[in-house]
């Protein structure tokens, strides 16, 4: 089978190796389509992911969707040719978190594309048959790919608790971002700002619902926040890129005794806070880890609501042009919000 490796800092090699075998309790997957995540990238650009160095030769891609090739001993209620999402997350279900359902803080938590536990640039992986997730009748593996960060997404919702008519600020218009745009529109939130410099991500932003659409490279977003509310600033902000001081632009947008949420991952190890203006206001802070238990829901999402979401993939490159792909993603070139790699058709 084919796979792609990242060996270096800006560098993927195609090469091949024997398909794995499913053991008991598992499945065998064909892969068909990966979505290329902002971890991905960090691994690609930085040679890390936050204070997690990159250990090459490495696998990377955690947004797959595939077909069950072959079943594991024991394994029952799927069968070869059933097209199926595929949850990167692998658990104990014996630890204390486990046991307490916080699943995404696992002891013994492995997940898929991280080193030592190869990802889904490959043409077959073997999982736990749990982590097979059926996509709805009629949706492309495309779209499909979308679940496993939507449903990062909808955990970070947990602690913004958005309400009905409030209002929201979402720095980067990312996938995540523009994901995080979208849920915030279905929960009812009145007036949603988007702050991000790359045009064509603006427009993703006004498409996926934020109202306002803010350039930092030309607008200050802390004034021009405070000024179209003002003063009182939003009830909520969720950071989905963390860098360039984001962290800090959620605490001075934010309302005294609002949300703010990091669902982003900062490139350094430490970070500083404006952390009095933090404390005057008795702001909120909330990190994200993943997701907990949202695959359920972001797939409904997705088959309800596929028509909000659809447009957030722009790009698609096959396997042999992944060095490309993330060169494009890197440069936020041609207009490209989700790009997905192809692995079959």
């Amino acid at each position: 089978m084919r796979i792609a490796e990242l060996v270096a800092r800006h560098r993927f090699r195609l090469t091949r190796g024997e398909a794995p075998e499913p053991g008991p309790g598992e499945v065998q997957a064909r892969v068909v389509a990966v979505g290329v995540c902002g971890s991905d990238l960090h691994n690609f650009s930085e040679g890390s992911v936050g204070d997690t160095p990159s250990a090459y030769p490495m696998v990377l891609g955690h947004e797959p969707a595939g077909v069950i090739t072959k079943l594991g001993a024991g394994v029952r209620g799927i069968a070869p040719g059933d097209r199926v999402m595929l949850e990167p997350a692998i658990y104990c279900y014996h630890c204390e978190y486990c046991l307490s359902g916080r699943h995404n803080v696992c002891a013994r938590l492995r997940f898929m594309s991280q080193p030592n536990d190869p990802g889904y640039f490959r043409d077959y992986v073997t999982v736990p048959a749990a982590n097979a997730v059926p996509i709805p009748e009629g949706m492309d593996f495309d779209y499909a790919t979308l679940f496993e960060p939507l449903a990062v997404a909808l955990h970070s919702m947990k602690f913004a608790r958005p309400g009905l008519g409030e209002t929201a600020a979402v720095f980067g218009a990312g996938p995540i971002g523009l994901l995080t745009i979208a849920c915030l529109r279905l929960a009812g939130v009145s007036r949603i700002f988007a702050i991000e410099p790359v045009e064509a991500r603006r427009e993703l932003a006004r498409a996926a619902g934020a109202a306002d659409a803010v350039n930092p490279r030309r607008d200050d977003p802390r004034r021009a926040i405070l000024e179209a509310t003002g003063g009182r600033g939003v009830d909520l902000a969720i950071d989905c890129v963390a860098r360039e001081g984001t962290i800090d632009h959620c605490l001075h947008v934010v309302r005294n005794a609002g949300r703010a949420v990091v669902t982003g991952i900062p490139p350094e190890a430490r970070v500083t806070l404006d952390y009095h203006v933090m404390r005057r206001k008795e702001v909120h802070l909330y990190t994200v880890r993943r997701s907990n238990h949202e695959t359920s829901a972001a797939v409904e999402l997705l088959r309800s609501h596929l028509s909000l979401f659809a447009p957030i993939v722009t790009h698609r490159r096959p396997l042999e042009e992944i060095q490309q792909a993330f060169e494009q993603v890197e440069a936020y070139a041609g207009g490209v919000g989700k790009m997905v790699i192809r692995l079959a058709e």
